[in-house]
């Protein structure tokens, strides 16, 4: 598998940078990797950078990005927050990936089992976990109109919802993306990863 290069990466159109993720998925879930020379990433990789993609995605142990879709040294921006919530500082840097450095898809990645979104449900509070928190609550909110008491299938509901809803805020509070959205340079998107099988479902 060829390290990205500026030209590689100025060819693709959103669409194949979407195909490519998904191909890596099958491969992550097939337990068949690409083959890499990890080394000579790294060589390649010091002269400059040049990403396809930016995955913001939760900070749990199990949805390592890079794995998740089989990519290698260079490939992916990967931004991680609990909960994958979407802030300025988030913002700041999917706007860096795709303006700057020509990222051409923009991927905001929730999963199963969710600590984050499961301790929003719970109304925990703890330090500055419940100002995090705060950002899952209108998500929290809108399945709760239909789900009460909250159990396991709400929760998952309302980690699905949390993706919309940080979809929402990224085309809302950063003219830049959704700009580059309308105009076809970029696609943004949602998808869910199954932590018992290794699945990204990619939402429409």
């Amino acid at each position: 598998m060829r390290t990205q290069t500026k030209q590689i990466q100025e060819n693709l159109t959103p669409k194949d940078a979407h195909r490519i993720l998904a191909e890596g998925n099958a491969r992550f879930v097939q337990n068949v990797k690409a083959q890499r020379n990890l080394k000579d990433q790294v060589f390649e990789t010091s002269k400059g950078q040049y990403p396809f993609a930016v995955v913001l995605s939760c900070i749990d142990s199990r949805v390592p990005a890079e794995l998740v879709f089989d990519q290698g040294i260079g490939d992916i921006f990967s931004v991680r927050v609990a909960g994958n919530i979407v802030n300025s500082d988030v913002l700041g840097s999917m706007e860096y990936a795709c303006n700057v450095a020509g990222s051409k898809i923009v991927v905001v990645l929730g999963h199963s089992k969710c600590g984050a979104v499961t301790a929003a449900c719970n109304d925990v509070e703890l330090g500055n976990i419940t100002g995090l928190l705060e950002k899952i609550k209108p998500a929290v909110d809108d399945i709760k109109k239909d789900e009460s008491p909250m159990n396991d299938e709400a929760i998952e509901r309302v980690a699905a919802r949390n993706v919309e809803l940080a979809i929402d805020r990224i085309r809302n509070e950063s003219p830049i993306l959704a700009d580059m959205e309308f105009n076809s340079q970029i696609e943004i998107v949602g998808a869910l990863y199954d932590v018992n099988s290794g699945l990204v479902e990619f939402m429409s």
